[in-house]
């Protein structure tokens, strides 16, 4: 994304379903100028989540976000995308609101903005640009498995479940390494990602059987370059709607070792709690066999999201617990740092 100042729509979500809102927030290079949440304004985003790095307003509308940011605003970013994927119609007078004013509007749906007949008029009129971030480029075709020819390493983060805190458990590695030198990179496989970094493949939304080339085509694409790629997993291969994307990064990436992401306290697979989640030993076995045919990928370290714990010392607890349960060495990323997954990847990982 080159768009330098955003608001960002986030409506009765914002923060604990706003997965794309806190991304960007996190890690993107944008300035919020405010948050849309109808049920939340009149706050401030650090009365919500402190540890996001800049506070902003909480308001109404698209424009009472306008006039709080004294009309400096370059874009609308759609923080949210819901199961499916599709667009509520009761953000549309935001969207709409925010194209009269000649914003640019992000968005990361399976409902493709410059596909409604009002918005890609306005848009038209208005001359702003509607990206959505979740429709593939022309091009893109089967892998040929060729992902393990790069020079560089390629680590994947896996799940447990969606939502585990995969793309946050990438972007923190991919931190750590560098700052030990290592020339590493992110390979964005979703929307938030894609957002995040300015670029990459929107794999829920490829053509089935095309979904490991797009994996391959990103890693051919950035492979020689640098010395480790960490490619953000999507799903769970237990998944009962989303292990067809699981499956096809893990075949695609060709990866040579896996991170394994859990939700601390997570029992069921969320969305779908009819369907209880396999003792988390079991995954081990699950990745690393699944990969095996095509090329080994064994699981070399654990990230445990432990964002619902309230203290230090007992999200220790059960990053010790969850170490134990999967048998490699285990973190939280964000509350302690990816230093220990990083030493396991230097061990196991990088020639």
């Amino acid at each position: 994304m080159s768009d330098d100042r955003i608001v960002i729509l986030a409506h009765e979500k914002f923060p604990d379903h706003a997965k794309t809102a806190l991304g960007v927030m996190r890690y993107g290079d944008q300035e919020v100028a405010a948050v849309l949440d109808r049920e939340k304004a009149g706050s401030r985003v650090h009365d919500h989540d402190d540890t996001l790095p800049a506070d902003a307003p909480v308001v109404e509308t698209f424009a009472d976000a306008l006039a709080a940011a004294d009309g400096d605003v370059d874009a609308l970013l759609i923080g949210v995308a819901p199961i499916g994927g599709g667009f509520d119609e009761s953000w549309r007078p935001d969207v709409r609101a925010a194209i009269e004013a000649g914003c640019d509007v992000v968005a990361g749906l399976h409902y493709f903005l410059d596909e409604d007949e009002e918005f890609s008029r306005l848009a038209a009129e208005h001359g702003v640009d509607l990206h959505d971030v979740r429709e593939p480029h022309e091009g893109i075709s089967v892998a040929e498995g060729r992902s393990a020819e790069v020079d560089a390493d390629v680590l994947l983060t896996v799940g447990t479940d969606c939502g585990v805190g995969k793309m946050t458990a990438s972007l923190e590695i991919v931190a750590a390494a560098r700052e030990r030198g290592i020339d590493a990179a992110f390979v964005p496989t979703g929307q938030t990602g894609i957002m995040i970094a300015g670029w990459g493949n929107p794999i829920d939304r490829v053509v089935s059987d095309f979904t490991a080339g797009a994996v391959e085509e990103m890693i051919l694409e950035k492979g020689d370059d640098h010395d480790l790629l960490v490619v953000e997993g999507q799903g769970s291969i237990v998944h009962p709607a989303y292990s067809a994307v699981t499956c096809g990064i893990l075949h695609g990436a060709m990866a040579d070792g896996l991170v394994l992401c859990h939700k601390d306290g997570r029992e069921a697979v969320r969305g779908y709690e009819s369907f209880p989640l396999p003792p988390l030993h079991e995954y081990v076995g699950l990745y690393e066999s699944l990969a095996a045919p095509v090329h080994e990928a064994p699981v070399v370290a654990g990230a445990l999201n432990t964002k619902d714990v309230a203290d230090d010392e007992t999200a220790t607890e059960r990053v010790s617990d969850y170490a134990n349960a999967i048998g490699v060495p285990a973190i939280d990323p964000v509350r302690d740092g990816a230093d220990v997954i990083v030493d396991a990847v230097e061990r196991e990982v990088l020639d």
